[in-house]
């Protein structure tokens, strides 16, 4: 199904993986917001962990890894630029779909999703293990950023007359009550919030899951297709997808980017943690 994509060689099959995971070109990574509950109580057999918190984030600044930290992840992962590096996880693939942006951020040639993430291949009974993956150690070269990805606070903020006039497009991905400022943050990460509740003036509320189905796999491209132009998210628009902390929002930049093909989208990952606290932000709250 995922060649009705316009990008369907980013997105792999729990079969194509089953072939090819012992493929030496082929490195697999889950990528977890709680290691604990999940890659140490069981994984894809040969995958490596990158913690979400640890190795795609850096551990003092509010902000991504830097080159040179994903320089030192891919060389101890056994990644070469040569690989093909395949990304699953927990959240529907959450933490993966980030992982797969900041990878792709920096350059990174060929890197996948695995779709349905750790719920489907669990649920289609694949094999699993809970001994690490040990590879050998390689020298990946220090990566270089691509801006075209990203967006920043004030970029977003000089986007909002073009939003306004429906020339460009905002889509928050968060939950409903999210948008609306009903709560600040899901109680389940209850540090992540922001002092004000509600959403970037004129973004469209176009929440995350709306684009998988109950195992995880995304919907067709028709749906897709109908869900965020129903919106008026339309590829000939600027796009800038946001969350909370970015990861939610890159799932959607993802969906947009590669399996819709819009060809200008960015991820916002300073996102509402950023906008809500930030003195004198723009906000609207219904």
């Amino acid at each position: 199904m995922s060649e009705e994509y316009a990008h369907p060689e980013v997105l792999v099959e729990n079969d194509w993986l089953e072939l090819h995971r012992n493929d030496p070109a082929v490195r697999v990574a889950e990528v977890d917001y709680d290691p604990n509950a999940n890659y140490q109580m069981g994984h894809i057999p040969g995958s490596v962990l990158f913690d979400w918190r640890k190795d795609i984030n850096d551990p003092v600044r509010r902000d991504i890894l830097a080159p040179e930290q994903l320089a030192e992840l891919f060389s101890r992962s056994g990644v070469e630029p040569g690989s093909t590096l395949v990304l699953y996880g927990d959240f529907n693939n959450w933490f993966a779909a980030f992982a797969f942006w900041v990878f792709q951020y920096y350059g990174f040639a060929d890197v996948r999703l695995l779709n349905g993430g750790r719920k489907k291949w669990i649920e289609e009974d694949r094999p699993l293990t809970k001994e690490p993956a040990s590879p050998g150690r390689t020298h990946f070269p220090v990566p270089h950023p691509d801006d075209r990805l990203r967006a920043y606070y004030d970029e977003v903020r000089r986007l909002l007359p073009r939003v306004a006039a429906g020339q460009a497009a905002l889509v928050d991905v968060r939950s409903p009550k999210e948008f609306s400022g009903e709560v600040t943050a899901p109680p389940e990460y209850p540090t992540e919030h922001a002092q004000r509740g509600g959403h970037i003036p004129h973004a469209a509320n176009i929440p995350w899951a709306l684009a998988v189905r109950d195992d995880g796999t995304f919907k067709t491209r028709a749906e897709l297709e109908a869900l965020y132009r129903g919106k008026g998210v339309v590829p000939e628009k600027e796009i800038i997808t946001y969350c909370r902390i970015g990861e939610r929002s890159s799932h959607s930049w993802f969906v947009l980017r590669y399996l819709l093909g819009y060809p200008n989208v960015r991820n916002y990952d300073g996102s509402w943690t950023e906008w809500g606290n930030q003195i004198r932000s723009p906000i609207e709250r219904p």
